[in-house]
């Protein structure tokens, strides 16, 4: 977690993003405790309530879960369910605008596919 926060979007969406980056690269494991708002808020200068803001956010997408008393916990199959979330948006943000760009200039797949791999 040791990336920087930009003007780009919400500090709130920014923080859960790299928390799911984390459980994504192993840095933070399934079961394994994450750092707490106030944690989170300290290493990152932000307010409390956007740090718990972000961590919510995870929360209600069953990507975090909260033991009493204890933290905030990363959920059991929290990094498949981050990256399906993520190829969808992938496939969404860039695949779908790439396959209508190929369509409307007459590239064929074939074509396409050689792009892909660099053999154009």
């Amino acid at each position: 977690m040791n990336e920087l926060l930009s003007q780009d979007k919400s500090i709130y969406l920014q923080l859960s993003e790299m928390i799911e980056t984390d459980i994504i690269r192993g840095i933070l494991l399934e079961e394994e405790r994450v750092p707490s708002t106030n944690e989170l808020a300290k290493l990152y200068t932000i307010n409390p309530a956007t740090a718990a803001k972000g961590v919510n956010l995870l929360v209600d997408e069953g990507i975090l879960y909260k033991k009493r008393g204890i933290g905030m916990f990363v959920s059991e199959g929290a990094k498949a369910q981050i990256i399906e979330k993520r190829k969808s948006v992938f496939y969404g943000n860039y695949v779908r605008n790439l396959l209508e760009e190929a369509k409307s200039l007459g590239i064929s797949r074939g074509e396409l596919v050689a792009m892909i791999d660099g053999e154009q």
